[in-house]
């Protein structure tokens, strides 16, 4: 599974902040490709306590859950779930 360039923060984007749910969005904003990107730090006591999500330009998007799971999704119907047990 292919994930995308999300791990490549360079563009523009925001810092910490206050989220519903318990959770401070750490980093946020759009990088050099285009692609978005938000990881959020629910504390120390969550079992995946710095979880993000992005979705790339061409379509496709991919989460790393508060309960550990991930999601991905090529944009183009195919999709793959991982449960983190």
């Amino acid at each position: 599974m292919t994930k995308g360039s999300a791990n490549n923060s360079s563009g523009s984007g925001s810092g910490s902040g206050s989220g519903s749910g318990g959770y401070q969005t750490t980093r946020s904003g759009t990088n050099s490709q285009g692609n978005h990107y938000c990881h959020r730090d629910y504390g120390t006591d969550a079992s995946n306590s710095n979880s993000y999500h992005y979705s790339n330009s061409n379509g496709s998007y991919y989460y790393s859950n508060l309960n550990g799971s991930t999601y991905y999704n090529d944009g183009a119907g195919n999709s793959q779930y991982n449960s983190g047990k």
